[in-house]
C-alpha cells in the first residue's frame, strides 16, 4: 500500500508539470479505491493551482479589486532624505545614457560612432591597462595555495603569499581577517609608510585596512558628524572636488563648506579662501573637519610643501580634524611637481604640531599604477585620536566584519613590491615605469590639445588621471540647458555624447565657480583612443559653438 501511494504521489506532481495527459488519469485504473479517493480529493487543489498561476503583476491587479493591497512601507515620502539628497555625479545620468547607447550599438542600431569611449570614471583597467604581474601572482597563490608547489610562480611572490596566508585564520583568504585587517599586512603598511616619509614613525596599531579608501573616509566622517542646527558638523571640502565627500555628506547630514580652488593658479589651494570658507560657515555650522584631496581629483593639481603647511597651520588653529585624501600619491608627472604626505610635514613642524593635530590619510589599490580597482582594497592612517575614540572606529568597523581579504593581499603587494634583490624586481620595475611614464605623456597630450582649441582652457595635469578643463557655452545653450531644466554643462556633455560617443562628467557634479562651465574626464584611454577622443572633442565643440552662434544671429 505504501509502494502504491509513493507511486501516486510521484505522479501528482508530474501531473503539475504537465498539462495533457495527467498520469494520474492512466494510473488510476489500476490502483486499488483508497489510492483513487487520493486522487480525487487532490485534483480540485491541483486544477486551482494551475488556475492561479499569475504573474506578480497580475496578482496585484486581482488583490487591488478586491481592496486587498495595503500601503506600502517605503515610498519616496517616508524615505530617509539624507538618501534622496545623495549625488554621485561619477555614475550619474551621463553614464546611465551612455550605458543605452552601448546597447543600441549591440542591436545594429546606426550611430555616427561605432563605440562609446566611457571617459568619465578612473578605472585602469577597464580602459585596457595590463595588471601588474606580481600582484596578480601573489592574489593567485593566496586564492589557490596549491599553486605554490608550481614552478611557474617566483619564490618572491610565494614567500609574500605564504606570510599573508599564515596570518588568516585557518590559512585561507576565505576566512574572516580582524576587523582592522591581516596583522601582518597592517604592520607591512606601516612599514612602507615610515619608509615613503624618510623615517617618520609610524605604529600598525594606527593602521586600519578598509574596503578601498572610500570605506575609511566614510568611517572616520560617522565619528565626527554630529549635532543639529548651529552645532551640526561643517565638513570644509575643496570646489571642485570628488563627489563621494558631497554624498557622504548629504547621507550623514553635515552641513556642506565649500571652499574653492584657485583655477588661475593652477587649481591651488588658496589660504585667504580657505579663512573665508570657514568664517561663513560659522553663521550656520560649526566646522570640525578640513578635507584635502592631492593630488588632486578632479583638477589634477599637486600641492605644495608650503601650501600644506599653511593647511596645517589653520587646522592647528582652528581644532580642525584633517582628512587628506592621498590614493593619487603616486601619479606625479610634472618635473616641477613632488607628493608629500601630509602626515611628514606634520612631523617636520614640530612636536606641538605632530602631537595634536588630528590626521587621517588615504590610500587605495585602486589607482596609483596598479589600478586594481575590484579589488576593493586600502588602508588609512590615524594618528592623535583619542584612545576612546579609536575603540569606538574599531567597533564601528567591526559592523562590516572586515575588508575583502584579497583586496588586503592586493595592498600588501602595492606597500610590499619586489626589492631589488629579488628575482621579479626587473619585470615589475619595467612594468609600473611603462605605465606611470605613459600616463605623464597622456598627461602633457591632454593639456596641450585641450588648450589648442578656441573656447576650451586647460589647466597642467600635474598629478593624478583626470583633465578637468573649462568651456565656454554660448549664451543661446545657455539659455537653451535651463529651459529644459539641466545646467548648461550637462546639456554640453550630453551633446558630445550623442554626437561622438565620449562620455565625460559635466563639471557641475563636482562643484564650480557661479557662471563657468567644465567636464572631468580621465587621462586613462590608450594613448591611440585619447588621440581619437581628444580630436572628436576638439571638433565637436567648434562645431556646438558655432550652431549656437548662429542661432543667435538668425534671431537678431
Amino acid at each position: 500500500m505504501h509502494r502504491f501511494q509513493s507511486l501516486a504521489n510521484r505522479c501528482l506532481a508530474e501531473g503539475v508539470l504537465k498539462r495533457n495527459p495527467s498520469p494520474l488519469s492512466i494510473i488510476a485504473l489500476e490502483l486499488p479505491c483508497c489510492v483513487q479517493t487520493i486522487r480525487f480529493r487532490t485534483q480540485g487543489f491541483i486544477e486551482k493551482s494551475r488556475l492561479k498561476r499569475f504573474s506578480t503583476a497580475e496578482a496585484t491587479v486581482d488583490a487591488r479589486e478586491n481592496g486587498k493591497v495595503r500601503e506600502k512601507i517605503l515610498t519616496m515620502e517616508t524615505l530617509n532624505p539624507n538618501v534622496k539628497a545623495v549625488e554621485y555625479a561619477v555614475r550619474g545620468p551621463i553614464v546611465i545614457k551612455a550605458g543605452e547607447i552601448e546597447q543600441e550599438l549591440r542591436q545594429g542600431k546606426k550611430k555616427p560612432f561605432t563605440e562609446v569611449i566611457k571617459a568619465n570614471i578612473g578605472d585602469a583597467h577597464a580602459m585596457g591597462q595590463q595588471p601588474i604581474t606580481f600582484l596578480r601572482q601573489v592574489v593567485a597563490l593566496c586564492t589557490c595555495p596549491e599553486l605554490l608547489d608550481s614552478p611557474v610562480f617566483p619564490e618572491d611572490a610565494k614567500l609574500r603569499a605564504r606570510r599573508i596566508l599564515q596570518g588568516c585564520g585557518g590559512e585561507s583568504i576565505g576566512s574572516y581577517s580582524s576587523s582592522p585587517g591581516v596583522e601582518c599586512i597592517r604592520k607591512d603598511v606601516a612599514e612602507y609608510v615610515t619608509q615613503r616619509d624618510q623615517g617618520v614613525p609610524t605604529s600598525w596599531d594606527n593602521i586600519f585596512l578598509t574596503t578601498g579608501a572610500s570605506d575609511g573616509i566614510m568611517n572616520i566622517l560617522k565619528l565626527l558628524v554630529s549635532g543639529q542646527g548651529q552645532s551640526r558638523t561643517g565638513v570644509m571640502i575643496p570646489i571642485p572636488q570628488y563627489p563621494l565627500y558631497s554624498a557622504a555628506i548629504s547621507e550623514l547630514g553635515a552641513a556642506q563648506v565649500n571652499y574653492y580652488l584657485d583655477e588661475n593658479n593652477c587649481w591651488a589651494l588658496d589660504m585667504e579662501e580657505l579663512h573665508r570658507a570657514y568664517h561663513t560657515a560659522k553663521q550656520y555650522c560649526t566646522p570640525r573637519v578640513l578635507c584635502i584631496i592631492n593630488p588632486g581629483n578632479p583638477t589634477g593639481q599637486v600641492q605644495s610643501r608650503k601650501c600644506i603647511e599653511d593647511v596645517l597651520h589653520f587646522a592647528y588653529e582652528e581644532k580642525l580634524f584633517v582628512l587628506s585624501d592621498e590614493v593619487y600619491q603616486e601619479n606625479v608627472y610634472s618635473p616641477d611637481c613632488q607628493f608629500h604626505s601630509f602626515k611628514k610635514v606634520l612631523y617636520e613642524l614640530g612636536p606641538e604640531y605632530f602631537n595634536s593635530v588630528e590626521l587621517a590619510s588615504f590610500h587605495s589599490t585602486s589607482k596609483g599604477y596598479t589600478g586594481e580597482c575590484g579589488f576593493r582594497g586600502g588602508y588609512m592612517e590615524v594618528i592623535n585620536l583619542d584612545p576612546d575614540v579609536k575603540a569606538q572606529l574599531v567597533k564601528l568597523l567591526s559592523v562590516r566584519l572586515c575588508p575583502p581579504v584579497s583586496g588586503q593581499a592586493a595592498m600588501d603587494v602595492i606597500v610590499n613590491p619586489p626589492q631589488t634583490s629579488e628575482p621579479s624586481h626587473p619585470q615589475f620595475l619595467k612594468e609600473k615605469t611603462a605605465i606611470l611614464s605613459t600616463l605623464a605623456e597622456k598627461a602633457r597630450l591632454t593639456e596641450h590639445t585641450l588648450n589648442k582649441v578656441p573656447g576650451i582652457k586647460c589647466n597642467p595635469v600635474q598629478g593624478a588621471m583626470y583633465a578637468f578643463p573649462r568651456i565656454f557655452i554660448p549664451p543661446r545653450a545657455v539659455e537653451e540647458a535651463k529651459a529644459l531644466g539641466m545646467t548648461p554643462d550637462m546639456l554640453y556633455c550630453l551633446r558630445l555624447l550623442e554626437e561622438t560617443g565620449i562620455c565625460v562628467v559635466p563639471g557641475s557634479g563636482f562643484g564650480q565657480k557661479e557662471g563657468t562651465y567644465h567636464f572631468r574626464m580621465t587621462i586613462l584611454p590608450p594613448p591611440e583612443k585619447l588621440k581619437l577622443l581628444l580630436e572628436k572633442v576638439q571638433s565637436f565643440h567648434m562645431k556646438f559653438v558655432e550652431h549656437y552662434r548662429e542661432l543667435e544671429e538668425t534671431s537678431v
